[in-house]
């Protein structure tokens, strides 16, 4: 039986009185939750997660899916986890929004978390107050965690003056509490750092240490017994990553020593210990290489494996000189290691700021993969400065490997490329798959063939004999590059959907469809019907663990529909290669989790009305029902009338949709102010819910419940023509509303962000046609923000305009006069729209002296310009005030000058600098 939306809708449209319905005003916004941290139960009988407003405190909620009823509530609760038996779940409960807010610094540092545990048979909740970490057993019966508080370090044989090795600043003792959920007994542990609870009835693995470093142990408890005894008892000992084997008595743990004050340097050894026969091995690195404190364990499902991270031993640490006596201030060689000097040389494979950056982030502690194979004993090196990245798939017997080192420069300004290899889990042998590649090759599970894309064709190869094919070549009927794809460089492919297990068939896209190609053959064999019914389907991969697809097995599809943009749900069967439509209607439906050991799925359905709930099932779909209720008080406001799809022409005639959404109580015949807000493609939002939050751009049902229609066009560009492409598809757009009858002329504003606020921003100085412009973040001048940097990725922002979304598709030195025409700032002067610019001054993205520059040039032609200067935000609002003053100006600028209300002050005079401090 197919789900249909139809009864809800018309449940939700059909009888609602405009007249009763409230205006939807900012501090509404704030009340509007969602769901965070989403835990479906193995077992498929309990859903826990962290409703949280906007503005406000988390609740956390736990549902029992047999009954279908929520059973337990717990304030402030965030960070849901049900355990594996899911006898519990667990919530972070967080200090009340009002206490945080009000709280000194100082203040704020004494403000602790509790745990909440709710036993999902009773609903029955225990609380643990000032909880730092927290670990549940598998069965349910064993909680440990750290008290947020500092531990008592007494010692009273030793010496105030006694020699001490350090623990690093970062770990900090705190009291380890072990308790029997059962019987409700405790045992508590002083001065703990690291601690391992064991998913079965074994026991806890900790690492204590005493004041001085000198009586440090590596302890074990005894769960049986309640006993613990050392596994280690030396000066400086500790352990920095523990993972206890998923079936099994063994614990690997990285064992290291601060005797080395240098972290980056000390050696950490990955050590299994079996709890039941007390056997302890050391796992040895190859030559040459050595595990460090950062270094992750992470075991196989079956625990066949352990995947440990490790790195090519590091070059002695250079000691810098340091004044020290009267002879070292006049020493040569001292005084020039105080300067402060970055050499930018041409050679530099990255400019210093990515230098920088990826120093920072990844190469200063990057840890290359290894694997150790249990049965055999055997370490396997998979990552190595050759190919230093692998996708990691517990599951897999091959994996993909990736390096870009020899692409460093070419990312600068021709985008992200790199050489791609299999990598056999077995013995660490690699394959070469493609070299100088943009896109992510797909790698077949028996690691025989890979699939990648390259020059508008899917390409299979047999990496045994290193032979290749254009196996989409022969397939005339179907698009398999990105026909949508309006950027300077080679387009992409719809990507891949997997493999079956054996590797004997490769699943990929075209533009609509799903198909089936044979790996050793080429013959391609299409399994939907898409292109017919200008629906796109696509796999819903829920088990990101997954390796293959069984030869009978059901796979749950997307099933997108380019033309009216409703997205159903349906199931292929590979074996008998059914098709069967399971949810469908006017909405958007997504399958978001599936339970490991049920027949249970998690899915949402929303519209603009909608909002996206929570919904349970079987996989046959015949009874669905409703789990959640988050905001009900959608009901009560002036939303807006059913979204329309709008055809008109973009740049080349192309025919193009967008998205009108209409106040509620709008009546044909009737002209209103538009608020258009854009990017590239947006009619794909048709049935999205409206996000209820205020930030960069607009709330739609504040717009639309006060008066407003808002617009949501798409954009198709050309290359070389971005701001005039993107400027004449916009007013293409804006007269087939002003045709309907719908929009008022003189009432049509323009709000963007980012790329966006580029095109806003260039648009009023082609255009008269927009009467208010609100522009986040744009670049204004081409030819400046060619050769500036990306400051948050230390990126040199030249590959934007050579072969990325700027769209020029030459250096600035070969096409100077496609800078100059694509850039406001050289036409500020033929500027007649009142335009308020916003800025971050701290954006990594757009330098945000773009802004000044566009301001001061407007500024200097006497145009009506304002500049909103954001103290220490980046490319998007992220402090909450700064994100409602925004969303209140940007309605208080349109409404001035769309709807002719009175101006504020800041719009009429400014803001003076008067600061009292």
């Amino acid at each position: 039986m197919k789900f249909t939306y139809s009864l809800i809708a018309a449940a939700l449209l059909s009888g609602q009185a405009v007249a009763n319905k409230a205006q939807l005003e900012f501090s509404d916004v704030f009340d509007f939750k969602y769901a965070k941290t989403t835990q479906l139960a193995e077992d498929g009988k309990f859903l826990a997660l962290s409703a949280k407003p906007y503005r406000g405190d988390a609740q956390g909620q736990v549902y029992n899916l047999e009954t279908n009823k929520l059973i337990a509530t717990v304030e402030q609760g965030t960070k849901a986890h049900l355990n594996k038996s899911s006898t519990w779940a667990a919530f972070m409960q967080v200090p009340p929004l009002l206490e945080s807010e009000t709280a000194s610094k100082k203040e704020k540092k004494s403000l602790k978390n509790n745990l909440v545990l709710v036993n999902t048979q009773s609903a029955k909740q225990h609380v643990f107050n000032h909880v730092k970490d927290y670990q549940l057993s598998d069965d349910g019966r064993w909680l440990a965690y750290r008290e947020d508080s500092k531990a008592e370090q007494k010692d009273k044989n030793v010496k105030a003056d006694a020699p001490k090795i350090n623990a690093d600043k970062k770990d900090k003792p705190l009291t380890l509490v072990i308790v029997d959920l059962a019987s409700q007994q405790t045992q508590r542990f002083e001065n703990v750092v690291n601690y391992g609870l064991s998913p079965a009835e074994y026991g806890v693995l900790f690492s204590q240490h005493d004041s001085t470093g000198a009586k440090n142990q590596v302890q074990y408890l005894d769960l049986n017994n309640k006993t613990t005894s050392p596994l280690f008892s030396e000066p400086g000992v500790t352990i920095s990553a523990i993972a206890w084997h998923p079936y099994s008595s063994i614990v690997a743990f990285n064992l290291g020593n601060y005797v080395n004050e240098d972290k980056r340097r000390r050696s950490y050894d990955v050590t299994l210990w079996d709890a039941t026969t007390d056997k302890l091995s050391k796992i040895e690195s190859p030559s040459g290489w050595y595990s460090s404190k950062t270094a992750k364990l992470k075991w196989s499902e079956q625990g066949e494996r352990l995947y440990f991270d490790n790195r090519p031993l590091l070059d002695d640490k250079i000691e810098k000189l340091k004044y020290d006596d009267s002879a070292s201030l006049r020493d040569f060689d001292t005084i020039r290691q105080q300067s402060g000097i970055n050499i930018w040389h041409n050679n530099d494979p990255e400019i210093k700021t990515r230098e920088q950056n990826t120093w920072k982030k990844t190469n200063r502690e990057r840890q290359y993969q290894a694997v150790y194979h249990i049965e055999s004993q055997k370490v396997v090196q998979l990552a190595d400065e050759t190919v230093r990245d692998i996708t990691l798939n517990t599951e897999a017997d091959y994996l993909l490997g990736k390096n870009d080192q020899p692409y460093l420069e070419k990312i600068m300004y021709g985008g992200f490329y790199a050489d791609y290899y299999a990598v056999k889990v077995s013995t660490g042998a690699k394959g070469y798959i493609v070299k100088d590649s943009p896109n992510k090759p797909s790698l077949s599970p028996s690691g025989r063939h890979a699939a990648y894309f390259l020059n508008d064709q899917i390409w299979l190869k047999d990496l045994h004999q290193q032979k290749e094919h254009a196996v989409s070549k022969a397939v005339r009927t179907a698009i398999f590059a990105d026909d949508q794809h309006d950027y300077p460089e080679p387009n992409p492919g719809y990507g891949f959907a997997g493999w079956q297990k054996d590797g004997s068939t490769l699943y990929a896209y075209s533009k609509y469809d799903i198909w089936a190609f044979d790996s050793v053959t080429g013959q391609a064999k299409r399994l939907t019907s898409g292109k017919e019914s200008n629906t796109r389907y696509r796999v819903i991969k829920l088990d990101k663990k997954q390796v293959g697809f069984a030869v009978d097995e059901t796979l749950f599809l997307s099933a997108h529909n380019l033309q009216n943009k409703q997205t159903h749900i349906a199931k292929l069967n590979l074996q008998t290669g059914a098709i069967e439509t399971v949810l469908e209607g006017a909405a958007r439906f997504d399958l978001v989790k599936k339970a490991k050991h049920a027949d249970k799925v998690i899915f949402t359905q929303q519209s603009y009305h909608q909002f996206p709930d929570y919904w349970q099932s079987n996989s046959d779909f015949n009874t669905p029902k409703q789990v959640t209720n988050l905001n009900p008080q959608v009901k009560n406001f002036a939303w807006g009338q059913k979204p329309e799809l709008i055809q008109y022409k973009g740049y080349n005639g192309e025919q193009m949709q967008g998205v009108l959404i209409k106040p509620a109580d709008y009546q044909p015949g009737q002209k209103l102010p538009v608020v258009i807000y854009f990017y590239r493609y947006m009619s794909q939002r048709m049935y999205d819910f409206p996000k209820m939050e205020l930030n960069h751009r607009p709330n739609f049902p504040m717009f639309t419940s006060n008066g407003y229609a808002v617009f949501l066009p798409d954009i198709r560009f050309e290359i070389g023509k971005p701001g005039p492409s993107s400027t004449q598809t916009l007013i293409n757009a804006a007269q087939k509303l002003i045709d309907l009858g719908i929009a008022d002329k003189q009432k049509i504003g323009l709000q963007g962000h980012s790329w966006a606020g580029y095109q806003s921003a260039f648009a009023v100085t082609q255009t008269d046609m927009f009467k208010a412009v609100v522009s986040g973040a744009p670049v204004s001048n081409m030819t400046s923000a060619y050769s500036g940097i990306r400051l948050k990725s230390g990126l040199a922002r030249q590959f934007q305009y050579e072969t990325g979304q700027s769209r020029i598709g030459k250096p600035l030195t070969e096409a100077p006069e496609l800078y100059i025409e694509n850039s406001p700032v050289f036409f500020a002067d033929k500027v007649n729209t009142p335009i308020l610019l916003m800025f971050g001054d701290k954006d990594g993205a757009v330098p945000w002296q773009e802004g000044i520059q566009y301001y001061l040039a407007l500024r200097r032609h006497n145009k009506d310009a304002i500049f909103l200067q954001y103290e220490g935000e980046p490319h998007h609002l992220k402090q909450f005030p700064n994100q409602v003053d925004f969303s209140v100006r940007m309605m208080e600028y349109f409404d001035h000058y769309l709807r002719g209300m009175p101006a504020p002050q800041w719009i009429t005079s400014g803001k003076p600098h008067r600061p009292e401090e």
